[in-house]
């Protein structure tokens, strides 16, 4: 037996008490519910609301095991922060978001999937919220096992579309809102990574492509800070602190502005005052993204908190409300009580701290090598792709435009690496084949060279070369083979068809699971 297989065998027994003792936590978290619950909830139907309340916390540790990662996971994987940072700042801004600004009304029918008019029955209602909570919920138990970070939004979707076509078929959904939904799909991760590419061909064309990455640093990062903040703040406004604030987007807009404006200067004269401090280099460059990446990771975790919440307790406020206030409607607006808030903020906090890390290190490290310009990228992805497509009444996913960000700085870092490739060949064709010495001199001075010179030096060498009829010394097939090493480095398929795949079957697959658990409790429970 070889001494890693042996090392391996140590440490199976560890890696079982840590799922053991995960589980246990888990175990004693819907202890507490069951017990809360029962305590707190006044009425003959106890057990269906414990039963309710359970499986709504088993949702809220999911969306924390899993969709938390999109907020947190390229700050970790650039090493802006440590997991134990990330796992405490955004389980802390996760449930603040949830309880503070989680929204004091759900609709009783999430996004309006399906009709409620047609469902006329309390009893088919509360089947059809539970099964959908429980389908989403192992759904996204499965997603996570593997992780393979999937929309928590789109898998509450399919999951009521399902159990909604299991109690009342197709002619309950409102399928103009799921073509939407179906097409955000597509349009989420190509936004994302569209914004995110944009955001690092600026970064490297105007600071790290220069030769004096210091003064160009000093002159750019503060406008990007700006524009963070401007962004960030306007995102939680707009989708954070919609509870307490009702801010239209122009308003929203000239409050991020404002603060925008403060910090632009006061980095900019911090910069200028640690001046010969900072090192002329990429890694210098990338330790002024941190503390920005920081406050990124905060805010989005509040914000998502105060949003994705919903996912998780949004169908067991609606529950609570047919049991407790108006059981003859179904359709109107379900009020979500304080407890009702706290399960939610308490299960994504302790679903992330649990089984967070496995999604985070698949969206930090395992797609492409993130640094701390690329984590800024596709942080500003997450904000700016969500208020543009929230103007233009786009559904997106925030899990798919942050992995599609991910790949966006991976595809963009693929294509300039190419790029840059091919500028090598052309220099090596353009010299004589055995003067490896002239070729090495001259890769140096393009190396420091500026964009421009770049430009100018390799358009007088092609002049030079046509000039002495010096032939090219590679052919496309070895310059094509080349290309296809960068593109495997630099960007994991195996990952994509991965992720790709899960986001393609949440719907059908949550929708599926759903219908059969309406069945099993219209069996058991309504004879």
């Amino acid at each position: 037996m070889k001494p890693k297989d042996i090392h391996q065998l140590e440490r199976a027994p560890t890696k079982s008490n840590i799922e053991r003792y995960r589980l246990g936590i888990g175990l004693i978290f819907i202890l507490a519910i069951m017990v809360y619950v029962n305590s707190v909830v006044a009425t003959e139907l106890n057990l269906m609301l414990i039963l309710a309340a359970v499986i709504g916390g088993y949702m809220a540790i999911n969306i924390g095991a899993n969709d938390v990662a999109n907020n947190v996971g390229p700050a970790v994987g650039s090493r802006a922060m440590t997991l134990t940072t990330a796992l405490f700042i955004a389980a802390i801004f996760e449930a603040a978001g949830a309880i503070i600004a989680g929204g004091n009304v759900v609709g009783t029918i999430r996004s309006g999937i399906i009709d409620p008019s047609q469902i006329a029955d309390p009893d088919t209602f509360v089947w059809i919220m539970m099964g959908a909570l429980m389908a989403a919920a192992l759904w996204l138990n499965i997603a996570t096992a593997v992780g393979a970070p999937v929309s928590t939004t789109h898998s509450i979707v399919g999951a009521i579309l399902g159990g909604g076509i299991a109690a009342a078929g197709t002619s309950i959904v409102a399928w103009d809102v799921m073509g939407k939904i179906a097409a955000s799909w597509v349009v989420s991760p190509v936004l994302g990574g569209i914004v995110a590419a944009v955001f690092l061909f600026v970064i490297k064309r105007r600071i790290t492509y220069q030769t004096d990455m210091t003064l160009a640093a000093r002159s750019t990062v503060p406008w990007l800070v700006a524009l963070m903040t401007w962004s960030f703040t306007t995102y939680l406004i707009l989708k954070g602190l919609d509870r307490v604030w009702k801010a239209g987007f122009v308003n929203a807009s000239i409050v991020g502005l404002v603060l925008a404006t403060v910090l632009f200067f006061v980095v900019r004269s911090r910069l200028t005052a640690n001046a010969d401090n900072m090192l002329n280099s990429k890694e210098g460059v990338n330790k002024l993204f941190n503390i920005p990446l920081i406050f990124a990771a905060a805010l989005l975790s509040f914000a998502h908190g105060s949003n994705d919440v919903a996912n998780a307790i949004g169908p067991l406020a609606a529950i609570v409300d047919v049991y407790t206030n108006h059981p003859s409607a179904v359709g109107g607006s379900a009020a979500i009580p304080l407890w009702v808030l706290v399960i939610g903020a308490i299960g994504i906090a302790l679903g992330l701290a649990l089984y967070g890390p496995r999604v985070i290190r698949t969206i930090g490290s395992e797609i492409t090598e993130l640094d701390q310009m690329r984590a800024y990228c596709i942080a500003m992805a997450a904000t700016i792709t969500v208020i543009i497509a929230s103007q233009l009444g786009l559904p997106v996913s925030s899990t798919h435009i942050a992995v599609g960000g991910v790949f966006g700085v991976g595809f963009l870092r693929e294509y300039l690496k190419r790029n840059y490739e091919r500028m090598v060949l052309e220099i090596k064709a353009h010299h004589p084949e055995g003067d490896q010495a002239a070729i090495d001199a001259f890769l140096r001075r393009f190396d420091k060279a500026s964009i421009a010179e770049k430009d100018r030096m390799l358009k007088e060498l092609k002049a030079r070369s046509k000039a002495d009829n010096d032939p090219a010394h590679f052919s496309k097939l070895e310059r094509k083979g080349l290309r296809k090493v960068y593109r495997k480095e630099l960007v994991k398929r195996s990952q994509i068809m991965k992720i790709v795949s899960a986001w393609i079957i949440t719907v059908p697959a949550t929708a599926l699971i759903s219908a059969m658990l309406f069945y099993m409790l219209r069996g058991m429970l309504g004879g």
